[in-house]
């Protein structure tokens, strides 16, 4: 149903707004057309009129003598030539018919009162029109004459309109044909480019309600290179994006429901172990150390997910101060230290004598430099080394991480920073800590740029402004 209405609604609109004016411009063109045909026939019919009665009226002025005149009259009457196409009388001064070219007395349809019509205006003219009874339009026109005889005192001219008629009517008709002609073209192409646009607009319709509805499967067909054909490219770049991100979140739900169950799995079977163990103080302890690590892991993996929580609803803030950074760095190489020789990973820190101060949150810091040599040691083999430095550059602090490890494959390192993304599944991780530490450094004024190269390692360089720069960015 709401198809059918888009589709309405479209055609409904280009009815009434284009189709609609166009046949009313159409119906005032026909009309004026017709009018102005119907008055150059009317006004060509009277001047002829005009021209023929002025012509004799110029005639019949030359005469003095009554009997010339009447002599003169008659002739003129009797031998008109052109009795085919009008009538030519004579009227007494009471306005009676004395002569006609046709010989007939004209009978009831003859009006006696264009006579004194013409007989009371100052020109001694009167110009009229009517429909006789026998359904044939006349003209009229009546000129009074010199009036040497009484019986001779005005002349009208009467001429057939039927022709005039018929010729205004064939306009009509082909005025009204070649408007019909146009309205079927505009139908026409209305209706095609009306089609071209609403089944795409269906076919945007049905598959967004699919992507709705999660199914990404699916991409509009683009039919043109117009607009309707770059809004089918971005509904289409739009349902790759949200699959990616779909896909990427469903294995980020996978990959963190494993890494809350690995922990967990040792936690519990460590506790049953040591509710069921004798007195055994190395085997508690070894417990104890088991269960007190995998909590830490547990808080940690909490603790991200609940900042990256905090980013995408923008809740996120940093408590910005005077910042050591050497001393944040240390304290996170200093924890990974002990973690990295049991793995058989050697972590070599070249720490300067001093470094300028930054103004930042030490402990988001921290964190950042954490979850980087975390993600150097966990992506190293036994044997590999993590090296870390730290130096000022201009205004800025450069911090660099570098492994020997597995490595980012050229097609994966543009999208190892998008949250949820996770190169590597065959390592422990969620998926949002590189997302979350980028978002940290750039709310710092800094960048985190990483370079690497697959089987060979990885360098991930981190920027921080100096105090100074940071302030005076603020």
């Amino acid at each position: 149903m709401q198809r059918i209405g888009i589709k309405k609604s479209i055609t409904l609109r280009w009815a009434v707004n284009t189709l609609g004016l166009v046949i009313l411009i159409l119906c005032a063109v026909v009309i004026m057309s017709l009018v102005m045909a119907d008055n150059y026939y009317d006004s060509t019919a009277e001047q002829y009129l005009v021209s023929r009665m002025e012509t004799i009226n110029s005639a019949l002025s030359r005469f003095t003598s009554e009997s010339a005149y009447r002599s003169e009259v008659r002739n003129i009457v009797e031998q008109f030539t052109e009795k085919d196409k009008f009538e030519l009388m004579v009227l007494s001064d009471e306005g009676m018919v004395t002569l006609t070219s046709s010989g007939f007395q004209p009978s009831g349809w003859f009006r006696t009162g264009d006579y004194w019509v013409a007989a009371g205006n100052e020109d001694g003219t009167s110009l009229s029109d009517t429909t006789l009874q026998s359904g044939e339009h006349v003209m009229y026109y009546t000129a009074m004459l010199p009036g040497l005889a009484r019986e001779y005192s005005a002349m009208m001219i009467i001429t057939s309109l039927n022709a005039v008629d018929a010729q205004v009517r064939q306009i009509a008709v082909l005025l009204t044909a070649v408007s019909a002609v146009i309205v079927l073209l505009m139908l026409a192409s209305g209706f095609y480019f009306v089609k071209s646009i609403v089944l795409p607009v269906r076919q945007i319709s049905e598959i967004a309600r699919r992507y709705a509805e999660g199914d990404f499967s699916d991409r509009i067909e683009k039919r043109s290179d117009d607009e309707l054909g770059d809004l089918c490219d971005s509904i289409n770049y739009m349902a790759g994006a949200l699959e990616n991100t779909e896909k990427m979140k469903n294995e980020f739900i996978s990959s963190v429901s494993h890494e809350l169950r690995t922990p967990l799995t040792a936690i519990k079977g460590w506790s049953e172990t040591l509710c069921a163990m004798g007195d055994d103080p190395e085997t508690f302890q070894k417990g104890m150390r088991v269960i007190t690590g995998e909590t830490q892991r547990l808080s940690e993996m909490v603790e991200e997910l609940l900042d990256f929580s905090r980013i995408e609803d923008g809740r996120f803030s940093l408590q910005k101060e005077t910042t050591d950074i050497l001393a944040e760095l240390g304290d996170a190489v200093l924890i990974y230290t002990e973690r990295a020789k049991e793995l058989g990973i050697d972590i070599e820190y070249y720490e300067p004598e001093m470094l300028p101060f930054v103004y930042g949150d030490a402990s988001r810091l921290r964190q950042v430099f954490i979850n980087i040599i975390d993600n150097a040691v966990k992506y190293s083999n036994p044997g590999g080394k993590v090296s870390i430095e730290a130096y000022a550059e201009k205004d800025d602090i450069v911090v660099l991480i570098s492994d020997t490890g597995v490595g980012i494959s050229a097609e994966d390192l543009p999208k190892v920073k998008t949250k949820f993304y996770k190169a590597n599944h065959t390592r422990r991780g969620s998926g949002i800590g590189l997302a979350v530490a980028d978002e940290i450094v750039e709310m710092h004024g800094g960048r985190l740029i990483i370079n690497s190269e697959q089987g060979k390692g990885t360098t991930v360089m981190i920027t921080l402004p100096i105090q100074n720069a940071a302030r005076s960015q603020q």
